[in-house]
């Protein structure tokens, strides 16, 4: 049996594999999208109810805020309930925040229905992952999770590029009600494609085996108050701060620039893209750098990239931004593919969810943060300050240092 490949007993086994990652990436790309698709709307937003960058943060607060606070409840239910039917109820509800917001006419409506949908959304993240990593195993287990990171990102592309085509030809309530629709025919997909049962993984019967045998060492070993798992968080909430926030005010640095609503959507498309492509890039660094050169280098690129921005003209500001999307979007990649190294399998559905609470948390409260600083020294010299609090993730890698030395050469 060739060790490299996935343990695949059986035909039915392997399509089972297949059909649930599948599943989960296109549930991936299209909560991905439906986050995404919220930096085209905030300036027609803007202009609909005269709202200040405070407010604009506000609204991704409200929704990221929402999808954050429930990740870990999200993990603990879908223990009970299981993967499969959360993870379709969470995306119907998801879609329904868009479709209702499509019918709102003040900013309270619109902030209530961002909450509801960024609830519907806080089960995807925890539970896609989890689903992906029971069924593949061993040395495809990273290549597995980076394809279904990777696909984020293709709804991060797709999702808003289509929002801003939409908006250029009809008004935006029926844009928004548009997506919601699109959620509901996604939450019937992920409902039929995934597996209604899925076997654990021999790491996860592994460690449940030996968490009930081994005393005080297999505590220690499951727990996930390590250093090296609050040193990678460390590293995720700031950058994730830093995505959010950029993107958040982006589309006001274009528009100032002269860019149209549908030239920023535009741009922001470019730049998922250059995130897409920042998943293969910086896999294929950090395969032969190591995560931590490779952390290093995409948050240098990342602050150098938004100071860069300021100065250009929209037309050299469109030929930067896949770049920096590279980097901006290249260190979630790495880390995302870590959390599964630092954390033994009976424990990894509850650190998905930690992890993703701490960052989406943090990029929850980062553009409310970011757009209030905006307010009152400007959106030029905000991108300075976001540009020199990536530079805090430095010293944090020293904390990660130790902890991944024995996963790398174990």
């Amino acid at each position: 049996m060739n060790t490299d490949t996935l343990a695949v007993p059986a035909p039915p086994a392997q399509a089972r594999s297949r059909r649930t990652l599948a599943a989960c990436c296109g549930a991936h790309a299209l909560h991905d999208g439906f986050s995404d698709l919220l930096y085209v709307m905030f300036p027609v937003w803007q202009l609909a109810f005269g709202l200040s960058f405070a407010q604009v943060g506000l609204l991704k607060t409200l929704y990221s805020g929402s999808m954050a606070a429930l990740q870990v409840p999200a993990s603990l239910l879908a223990e009970r309930v299981g993967e499969r039917v959360l993870l379709a109820l969470g995306t119907l509800v998801a879609a329904a925040g868009f479709l209702f917001a499509g019918w709102t006419g003040g900013f309270l409506g619109l902030g209530l229905c961002l909450m509801l949908s960024g609830a519907g959304a806080s089960v995807q993240h925890p539970l896609a992952s989890t689903l992906t990593s029971r069924v593949f195993e061993g040395a495809q287990l990273r290549t597995a999770l980076g394809t279904y990171n990777f696909s984020g990102d293709v709804g991060k592309v797709l999702v808003p590029a289509l929002c801003a085509a939409l908006l250029a030809v009809i008004d935006w309530h029926a844009v928004t009600s548009l997506m919601g629709v699109l959620g509901l025919v996604g939450a019937l997909a992920i409902w039929f494609a995934v597996p209604r049962a899925l076997p654990r993984t021999a790491s996860e019967a592994a460690a449940a085996e030996a968490q009930s045998v081994a005393g005080a060492q297999a505590g220690a070993k499951s727990t996930l108050m390590n250093r090296g798992f609050i040193s990678l968080s460390a590293i995720g909430v700031i950058d994730s701060a830093t995505r959010m926030g950029f993107l958040t005010l982006l589309p006001f640095v274009l528009i100032a620039k002269g860019a149209s609503v549908t030239q920023t959507g535009f741009a922001l498309s470019l730049t998922f893209a250059g995130g897409a492509a920042g998943k293969f890039i910086c896999g294929m660094i950090a395969a032969r750098a190591g995560v931590l050169r490779t952390t290093i280098l995409t948050e240098l690129a990342t602050a150098a990239g938004i100071v860069a921005l300021l100065p250009l003209s929209l037309e050299y500001s469109m030929l930067l931004l896949p770049v920096v999307g590279v980097a901006l979007n290249g260190t979630s990649s790495v880390l995302y593919g870590t959390v599964a190294e630092l954390v033994p399998g009976a424990r990894r559905a509850r650190a998905f969810g930690v992890f993703y609470t701490l960052t989406i948390g943090a990029g929850a409260v980062s553009p409310a943060l970011y757009g209030l600083v905006g307010d009152h020294i400007g959106v030029p010299r905000t991108f300075l300050v976001i540009a020199a609090l990536v530079l805090l993730v430095l010293p944090l890698t020293l904390g990660l240092r130790a902890a991944l030395r024995p996963v790398q050469t174990g």
